[in-house]
């Protein structure tokens, strides 16, 4: 069975946590796409994580991790991660990295933070991992797969390479190679060669190997990046991310059959929060914004990759169901509920004022600018709900409130994350 983890709304809604629960039943997990500019935070029996590059089953000993051909592939992160497991005692695990993967270079994180400067109040809040850059130069044909490490005519492909981005780095930015080494042919080149030979052990074809996990009936996770608000057809444009965070496309990024996917989990946070710029119809300023950032994630929200305060807002129905339906999602799991249980009432957008006419519609994103958002009230619990185990057990209130949102989203909500831990949750039959 192949099932996909992936966000409905702007990233940061708990699919790390998930998929580290859900990797006990599982034989394979695959980071399908984006690279070392999000976060996954885990908690668990070893201690705190947050995962940029290396999947989120690392912690499960049966399970091998794959990084797969639509992620960019940031080999200093990886190492890093690698030595932070084996820091806290975390057992080696299985690790497979596609050969057809491509590096991140250093002047992909260059030309990140360079071009956020030059854009000023205008930036897209990037968090100058690369990101756009790598996608631009995959696109453009002259990113580097990792199998090119191996083979003939790198070092001239290398210096063309180099050659023009040192050209548009001093034309655009006014920067000079000699002002960056990351714009140097031979620092670059000499990383290279360091990270050939240490990354080495884990290159596979991924392709064959999943396809044939896939005929013997393997259980396969494919774990995405950020949420469908972020994808760049689909999303918020241009606040995007430059990789698809949509189920489907967990298909082409691992290298299997599109059909092979029969369960897509869509993560939702019982509130709303985001990291970078961009409309955000439910966000919140002042004093409630800061009582529900100080409460909200595992100790406050802050970007798991930059530190940043999240902007955070009230439970967005109209954005969730239309993140739900581009994921073509199956079943729903909300995570945070538990951080709610300090407001007497709780609000939920359920439309957006648009030009004097409401709608439930998701709109584009010059439209966004102008919705204000529509809200329900429902009645808060009051009291602590960490801990509880069943949904029966929950609060009166709090039932209420996962039916409201599952009745909005018109999914079954399946799992109900009430606390940071692998353990606080509670899975729900909808029978």
């Amino acid at each position: 069975m192949v099932r996909a983890i992936v966000g409905a709304n702007w990233g940061d809604e708990g699919k790390g946590k998930l998929t580290d629960c859900l990797a006990g039943d599982a034989d394979i997990v695959v980071r399908f796409q984006g690279g070392a500019n999000a976060g996954h935070t885990v908690i668990n029996e070893y201690g705190k994580f947050a995962l940029h590059i290396l999947p989120s089953g690392v912690f499960r000993q049966n399970v091998t991790n794959i990084i797969a051909q639509g992620v960019a592939f940031d080999p200093i992160s990886f190492f890093e991660e690698l030595e932070t497991l084996s820091a806290k005692s975390v057992p080696e695990p299985k690790i497979m990295i596609s050969e057809r993967a491509q590096l991140m270079m250093p002047y992909h994180i260059l030309f990140d933070r360079l071009e956020e400067k030059r854009l000023g109040k205008d930036s897209f809040g990037s968090t100058r991992s690369g990101i756009a850059p790598f996608y631009a130069d995959k696109c453009l044909k002259t990113g580097f797969q990792i199998s090119e490490l191996y083979a003939d005519g790198l070092k001239d492909k290398l210096k063309r390479v180099c050659e023009f981005k040192s050209a548009y780095a001093e034309a655009l930015y006014g920067r000079e190679a000699t002002d960056d080494e990351a714009l140097n042919y031979e620092y670059v080149y000499k990383y290279l060669t360091v990270c050939r030979d240490k990354i080495k052990p884990f290159i596979r074809d991924t392709t064959a190997f999943l396809q044939n996990a896939y005929s013997e009936d393997k259980s396969i996770l494919l774990e995405g990046q950020l949420g469908t608000l972020r994808d760049p057809d689909n999303g918020i444009y241009p606040f995007a991310t430059s990789s698809s965070p949509l189920a489907g496309y967990g298909a082409v990024g691992a290298g299997l059959p599109p059909y092979s996917i029969k369960n897509i989990t869509a993560v939702v946070k019982a509130y709303s929060s985001c990291v970078g710029a961009g409309p955000f119809v439910t966000e919140l300023f002042g004093g409630a914004a800061e009582e529900l950032r100080s409460r909200g994630g595992d100790c406050g929200e802050y970007g798991a990759k930059t530190g940043r305060p999240r902007r955070v807002g009230w439970f967005d129905a109209v954005a969730s169901r239309y993140g739900c339906r581009l994921q073509g999602a199956t079943e729903a799991a909300l995570s945070l509920l538990d951080v709610l249980g300090y407001l007497d009432e709780i609000p939920v957008c359920t439309g957006y004022r648009i030009d004097g006419e409401i709608t439930t519609d998701f709109p584009v994103t010059a439209k966004l600018f102008k919705a204000e958002p529509v809200c329900e009230m429902l009645e808060g619990w009051k009291c602590d709900i960490s801990g509880i185990k069943t949904f029966d057990a929950l609060p009166t209130q709090a039932r209420n409130y996962v039916k409201f949102i599952e009745d909005k989203l018109r999914l079954p909500v399946t799992m109900i994350s009430n606390g940071p831990k692998r353990e606080d949750i509670i899975y729900r039959s909808t029978l």
